[in-house]
């Protein structure tokens, strides 16, 4: 049996879990402790980097030591560490990776530096037992991505945004209409009373050949039309939140419907083809509803983890731990591993728009 601790604190939940492979190659979740900083956060809106990092230095400690046990095991019964590394706010990677380090260093066990969006994309081969190649739809606050998952250590970015990240679309259109924080949830919550044909938003990228996605169009037309309005009624807020839904499920059902077709030119073999859809957003009802009715007319399976395995978590990061020693691709981690804000997964892919001197965007 191989155990692996997994360390995750690349933005705002601390998070520590113990995940097994058993001999047979069944996997297991040992225990998976998240704390979610919320409360903390809500009265600004969004993210405070600082604030997210100290509170990572409060709660780390405490949350691994409950991990262990719960899953009523030591770190001398554990294989090796894991965390992420990357990408993310740099301050909250730093809390995690220095203390994996630690931990490794201290106990003798290997450290393994786990790239968060690698997390995301090996996490249907723990809950599904998805065999490779498969597409990653990737929508969070931080990353809009479709992602060919074509082995451990192996991917291709077919598509990223090219503005906003989704989530953060959803979380800033909250913030213009008076919506609490975190956005989406409660964006979603107002569209159920709301009437999606009120606004005629645009649907970025829609019919363009380019595979990428953008939201900041959306995002203006959204403003303009509460500006309009001003002041909203509730009735408008829903209206406009229905509205903004209906807009964003339309673009991602054409930018989606693309890599489907790509997928089957590039493997007319594969057996059982699936989409894989991780991330906050991946909560919203009518995104899961329209991906899932998009995949079934096209004869790919749908696979959206169970929520607390789509957000973040550390049982993802423990888990491709353990991908990544099975398939011996720990010879670049070590106790000098850095934490890197860009980190991304296909590190081949063209830059994008927003791509610096920091590197390209994850």
């Amino acid at each position: 049996m191989i155990r692996v601790l997994g360390i995750e604190t690349s933005c705002d939940e601390t998070a520590a879990s113990v995940v097994a492979l058993a001999d047979d190659g069944r996997p297991q979740i040992l225990s998976n402790a998240v704390l979610s900083q919320i409360e903390e956060h809500a009265a600004f809106g969004g993210v405070v980097p600082e604030i997210a990092a100290r509170a990572h230095v409060e709660a780390l400690d405490g949350l691994i030591e409950a991990a262990l046990t719960d899953a009523g095991t030591t770190l001398a019964d554990v294989d090796a560490v894991a965390a992420t590394a990357g990408p993310g706010l740099v301050g909250g990677l730093i809390v995690g990776l220095m203390t994996a380090k630690a931990i490794a260093a201290a106990a003798g066990k290997p450290l393994l530096a786990v790239n968060h969006l690698e997390g995301h994309a090996l996490t249907p081969r723990l809950t599904d037992g998805l065999s490779f190649p498969y597409l990653l739809l990737l929508v969070s606050g931080g990353h809009t991505q479709i992602v060919l998952v074509r082995g451990v250590g192996d991917y291709q970015r077919w598509a990223t945004t090219i503005d906003d990240a989704l989530g953060e679309a959803f979380d800033k259109t909250a913030k213009m209409l008076g919506l609490p924080y975190p956005g989406g949830p409660n964006v979603e919550k107002a569209a159920r009373a709301g009437d999606a044909a009120r606004f005629a938003f645009p649907r970025p990228m829609k019919g363009e050949a380019r595979p990428d996605f953008s939201f900041s169009g959306l995002k203006t037309a959204v403003r303009q039309a509460a500006t309009a309005i001003a002041p909203l009624s509730e009735q408008d807020v829903a209206d406009i939140c229905a509205s903004f839904q209906a807009a964003v499920t339309d673009a991602l059902a054409d930018r989606v419907s693309r890599a489907l077709e790509r997928f089957r030119a590039e493997y007319p073999d594969a057996a059982g083809p699936a989409l894989v859809v991780a991330g906050g957003v991946a909560a919203n009802r009518l995104v899961r509803s329209t991906l899932e009715k998009l995949c079934a007319d096209n004869g790919f399976g749908f696979v959206a983890p169970p929520l607390a395995l789509c957000t973040d978590n550390a049982a993802m990061i423990a888990w491709a731990g353990i991908e990544r020693l099975r398939a011996g691709l720990t010879q670049a981690d070590g106790i000098d591993f850095s934490p890197r804000s860009r980190w991304p997964l296909d590190s081949v892919s063209a830059p994008v728009v927003g791509s610096g001197r920091r590197g390209a965007k994850a």
